[in-house]
């Protein structure tokens, strides 16, 4: 619509002034990638935009657009702002476009550069219209794109082999064209240039002519001399080679056949030949055969006989010559007038030729007797003089009778069997002049199938007569096929494809016919996945084996022969499934979990890791590593031993989780990972820990006043281990003061507080020892702290307190153990009121007792017990018996400590 427009305005405006149809030139090479620069529109139409002129405010910016879209514009992308055009993503080939279709025109040449007025001949052009808007500068541009040829294309032959025929009288310089020469789409230089000959054998060589069009035939020149009888075929390659850089080329056979010429005559291996012929020789007698030989071929070797003009009637007569094969037979009857020395002279004659000339004497004996006669009489099946015996016939089967007979009847004739086999020839009595044929041993068709015998008559004058007779053996199903192993080995990797081949079994069978024929198949033994070829002994597994599941097999197959009845044979075939790295080790658990007492020796056996691998040899080899924690931990490979290299406590950590990995030998290997947990059971190992008061020199002050049953102040500890371990008692061991026993504290919160009022006589310092006390076993661990209590209504004198606490104590130790109770601690408790306090106490003893024996005997089974002796206590444990002192007391570091 935009373009209607501006057709029905542009008269009357400036529209006049820059509306012309302009064409513009550009070429690039076939093949470029995506995005390359063809050209800009702009600056080479020399618009506004180009060159640095800007269009005016007013003015709206030029636009570029294709007026078609067609086959052409899919090779190229026209930025609408720019004006610049480059190529697109489909790759432009010449020698595709280079055809006449919708956008793409065919011209003749070499492609015209951006500075041409037209194309020049054979270009490969583009063709573009693009419409240059607005309206100001509205124009149609004809963009013709040159595409230049790159060497992107091998030569190839359109056919792979390439047949020619050479006579073999050609003359040397004999130029014959090769009617099927390599094609090359590229064009120019990049076309094909040359041929070559890889092996020319001395006589042959290539040219190559130009016709007007420019195409290129290559021509084979023979070179040397050519004999069909010496060579009749040449085969080699020729090769095509186009001009680009590097040169690309194609190949193809090439198969030079030499045509024969009629350039041989027939020759004799001999030029006379000397036969002796008996005067008594029945018509028709075989006389000699002459051959003649012509080294050509077809109808230029045809060859016939004839006899000589210088041949004498009468010899012709009595010879007979065969034109065809050259025999020569008796043809009449030889009498007392016949000649005894006979020249034949035969001419051997080809096409074209002088003919090759035999000369055959032939001398006839005159004989005066006439030779013994034979006359058999065939018992056995016969035919034309062959007589057929079953293999299994049995011993002495009779074949036949001969009569001897003399024609003369005053000659004694004798006779005998001439030859090799088992036969036998022997007087059949009574009569005479009566032979039998027999046989003597088995026949064996295997061993030899035709046996060639004669029976030979003679008289007593020396007269010999030969009666020729073969004898053929009969097969029958007499031998079972053979396996030429009986025993075939196998092996195969698992998980092989289907259909797998195993192997080809082979089984002879020494008969022959169909009786030799072999069928094979599998025993009943065998598993449905096998299979057997029947024709020919191919065996196959249909499915994926598995060594895990089955490593061997056996069962047997059978050979089949086809004979009437059949026979068989079997043999035994094993295969082995050989192992691969198709399993991963496997550890019995996912997860492992392992409890230890704190404080367990070092490399000290922790637990063991079971882990197994199906497959096996070196792929079912397992090492096993410890992921994480390897400062800390680590394992046994050969027998899955986890140990710690150090002593563990379980105040600094209370667990451990580690991941065991399992890797194989296998290549590659395969590898598994298992989830070990370790948990650390509590040990007694530490004494409570007093936070507060945080010094044996540290004093309060209790005003007289002070109510009965008023909390004083409190002891504070912690224990770092757990359980029963953990379960701190508070009990006071040790009393100085005026009144010292007005103070009490709770054994199970520490609160110290006032039992009576207080007098005016109990003004003073008050020292208590507290023991603060753990439940462990096997033996409770505590600790000791100083409680200063300084009863008067003001502290005036402070130098004085502290001069006090200096001086060491003369506190006696109390025997008393703390009472600890599960119920909660009344504020106020009579000195008469202990006993359901003792029974609550009595049970949490048992029940702390039960526990805490459980896991001593537990430890003592781990051989991790841990003696603590009444001198290994900590410092900061003080002696039950004797006197304190306190200067010692207050020196230790655990009780000064502070929260």
């Amino acid at each position: 619509h935009l373009l209607l427009f501006l057709l029905f305005v542009g008269p009357f405006n400036c529209f006049a002034s820059y509306s012309r149809a302009t064409e513009l030139f550009y070429s690039l090479n076939e093949g470029l990638p995506a995005g390359v620069l063809i050209g800009s529109l702009a600056r080479d139409l020399r618009l506004p935009t180009a060159g640095g002129q800007r269009p005016s405010a007013l003015q709206p910016p030029l636009s570029f657009t294709l007026a078609s879209h067609g086959l052409g514009g899919q090779y190229v992308q026209l930025d609408n702002r720019s004006g610049e055009l480059h190529t697109s993503a489909v790759e432009i080939d010449r020698e595709a476009l280079c055809v006449e279709s919708s956008g793409v025109t065919v011209f003749g040449g070499a492609a015209a550069d951006s500075s041409s007025s037209v194309p020049t001949s054979e270009s490969c052009l583009l063709l573009l219209d693009v419409l240059v808007l607005p309206q100001e500068y509205f124009r149609l541009v004809k963009v013709k794109i040159a595409i230049r040829d790159v060497n992107d294309n091998a030569p190839h032959f359109p056919l792979p082999h390439i047949h020619l025929s050479v006579p073999e009288n050609a003359p040397v310089n004999t130029r014959l064209a090769i009617e099927h020469p390599a094609l090359d789409p590229d064009m120019g230089t990049n076309g094909v240039q040359t041929y070559r000959l890889q092996e020319n054998y001395g006589v042959f060589t290539l040219d190559v002519e130009e016709n007007e069009s420019g195409e290129r035939t290559p021509y084979l020149i023979v070179m040397g001399a050519l004999d069909r009888e010496t060579r009749e075929e040449y085969i080699t390659i020729i090769i095509a080679e186009d001009g680009g850089t590097p040169p690309l080329v194609g190949s193809a056979t090439l198969t030079i056949g030499i045509s024969d010429i009629n350039d041989n005559c027939p020759q004799f291996s001999d030029s006379q030949l000397n036969v002796t012929l008996y005067g008594n020789s029945t018509l028709g007698t075989h006389v000699v055969t002459v051959h003649a030989v012509d080294m050509d071929l077809g109808s230029n070797a045809q060859i016939t006989y004839s006899y000589s003009q210088k041949v004498p009637q009468p010899s012709r007569d009595l010879f007979c010559l065969d034109e065809s094969t050259g025999t020569i037979t008796l043809s009449s009857k030889v009498d007392g007038d016949t000649p005894r020395l006979h020249r034949l002279i035969i001419l051997g004659n080809g096409p074209g030729c002088i003919p090759a000339v035999i000369t055959v004497l032939v001398t006839i004996i005159k004989v005066m007797m006439r030779p013994p006669e034979i006359v058999p009489r065939f018992i056995a099946n016969e035919a034309e003089g062959v007589v057929y015996l079953k293999e299994l016939e049995p011993i002495n089967t009779p074949i036949a009778f001969f009569t001897i007979k003399d024609p003369d009847e005053k000659y004694k004739v004798n006779c005998y069997l001439n030859g090799d086999g088992p036969f036998r020839l022997s007087p059949y009595k009574p009569y005479n002049n009566e032979y039998l044929l027999e046989t003597t041993k088995s026949l064996d068709y295997e061993t030899q199938q035709l046996y060639e015998i004669s029976v030979v008559a003679w008289n007593s004058e020396g007269f010999h007569v030969n009666k020729i007779i073969k004898v053929q053996i009969l097969d029958d199903n007499d031998n079972s096929p053979v396996f030429s192993q009986q025993l075939i080995e196998l092996s195969i990797e698992e998980n092989n494809v289907p259909n797998a081949f195993l192997t080809k079994l082979h089984a002879t069978d020494a008969d022959s016919g169909e009786r030799g024929q072999v069928s094979y198949f599998l025993g009943p033994d065998a598993p449905s996945y096998f299979s057997l070829d029947k024709t020919t002994g191919v065996l196959t597994v249909s499915t994926q084996l598995d060594r895990e599941e089955k490593e061997k097999y056996r069962y047997t197959v059978k050979a089949v022969d086809s004979g009437f009845p059949p026979r068989e044979s079997i043999a035994t075939v094993t295969i082995t499934v050989l192992d691969k790295n198709d399993n991963s080790p496997r550890f019995i658990n996912k997860d492992f979990s392992f409890f230890v007492p704190e404080n367990f020796p070092g490399f000290g056996e922790i637990g063991v890791i079971s882990v197994t691998d199906a497959d096996a040899g070196q792929n079912g080899w397992v090492a096993l590593s410890v992921l994480n924690g390897s400062d800390i931990f680590v394992i046994d490979t050969g027998k899955g031993v986890l140990r710690a290299k150090v002593s563990l406590d379980r105040e600094q950590q209370s667990s451990y989780v580690l991941w065991i990995e399992a890797v194989d030998g296998g290549d590659p290997a395969l590898s598994s990972t298992a989830k070990i947990t370790i948990l650390l059971l509590d040990i007694n190992d530490n004494p409570p820990l007093v936070l507060f008061p945080q010094s044996n020199m540290s004093y309060l002050l209790v005003l007289p006043s002070t109510l009965p049953g008023s909390p004083i102040t409190e002891v504070y500890a912690v224990d770092k281990d757990t359980g029963m371990n953990a379960v701190i008692a508070y009990s006071i061991i040790g009393r100085r003061g005026p009144r010292p026993e007005s103070f009490r504290i709770d054994p199970k919160t520490g609160n110290i507080t006032l039992e009576e009022s207080l007098m005016q006589n109990d003004y003073g310092l008050y020292r208590l020892l507290v023991k603060v006390s753990d439940h462990g076993y096997p033996e409770p661990l505590h600790s000791t702290v100083m409680v200063n209590l300084f009863v008067n209504d003001t502290v005036s004198n402070e130098s004085y307190i502290e001069s006090l606490l200096r001086k060491e104590p003369d506190i006696s130790i109390e025997e008393k153990q703390p009472q600890v109770s599960i119920e909660p601690t009344h504020k106020k408790m009579e000195s008469a009121s202990c006993m359901p306090t003792l029974v609550a106490l009595s049970i949490i003893s048992l029940g702390s007792i039960t526990l805490v024996t459980g896991m001593g005997i537990y430890i003592c089974l781990r051989k991790g017990k841990k003696h603590h002796g009444a001198d290994e206590n900590l410092e900061i444990q003080i002696p039950l018996n004797g006197r304190i002192n306190l200067h010692m007391l207050e020196k230790k570091p655990m009780e000064i400590s502070n929260i």
